[in-house]
């Protein structure tokens, strides 16, 4: 059966992330090989989401995308669950690669950011972790690959605003087996697969004054005020601003 979501006046079927989809980026490799049901849903992505046909057509002209991804509560095994982790692509004509921004909606999110040596993708420069609760944003800047995990027992459900001109990069992520270090439930865990892993910078969410947004706003109602998200798809005007988030 399809899950959906109602936002607005429109329902939106769900892409589904099946365990098979988590084969390369899983840690416990034991329990993944003892598990018979590999199609078993992990979480679920409502992409491209508006409340109406107007909103719609106001976020595409603005080069825009709202998704909102659901994360039940659940183990990989000795692992928290999380998502695949994906890096974005340089904005053409720049070396800027594109920023996104996140915002819990419910529960709590553990976010995992990592910069990493440009071609050398197991060289890793930087790791920051970040807990977020409801109402919490957080700003993955430039440069930058990111894994959700969801270390709680209670579901965890987080929008986010991107550019709508790209398609997010995976391939690094999967051909190293994960991120630069694995949640599991005795804590963080180092790939062994990345070199030269720095110990993790734990940093709080952004404040509402850094984002330049209104104290418990949320996300969705900058739709009404998209010149606040043109860092997102013109990252290269902004790096001030954005290299000073983390």
């Amino acid at each position: 059966m399809a899950v959906t979501l109602k936002f607005g006046d429109k329902v939106t079927v769900a892409d589904v992330r099946k365990l098979h989809d988590m084969e390369d980026v899983v840690f416990d490799r034991e329990w993944f090989e003892r598990v018979d049901e590999r199609n078993k849903d992990m979480y679920y992505m409502f992409r491209d989401l508006a409340k109406n046909d107007a909103d719609l057509e106001n976020i595409k002209t603005h080069h825009l995308r709202y998704d909102i991804t659901r994360i039940p509560p659940g183990m990989l095994g000795s692992e928290y669950i999380k998502t695949v982790g994906h890096y974005h692509p340089q904005v053409p004509g720049t070396d800027v690669s594109y920023p996104e921004i996140y915002q819990v909606l419910e529960g709590s999110a553990t976010y995992l950011l990592q910069k990493v040596e440009p071609g050398e993708e197991d060289i890793v420069l930087d790791v920051a972790v970040i807990k977020a609760e409801k109402g919490d944003m957080v700003l993955v800047p430039p440069g930058y690959g990111h894994v959700t995990i969801n270390a709680s027992e209670k579901t965890l459900e987080m929008a986010n605003w991107v550019c709508r001109d790209f398609s997010s990069v995976y391939e690094p992520v999967k051909r190293l087996s994960g991120a630069a270090y694995f949640l599991l439930k005795d804590g963080f865990a180092k790939n062994p697969l990345y070199r030269d892993i720095p110990s993790i910078r734990y940093l709080k969410p952004l404040s509402f004054d850094e984002l330049r947004l209104d104290s418990g706003e949320n996300m969705y109602d900058l739709l009404h005020r998209a010149d606040k998200l043109r860092f997102l798809t013109a990252p290269q005007d902004f790096m001030g601003f954005l290299a000073g988030v983390l």
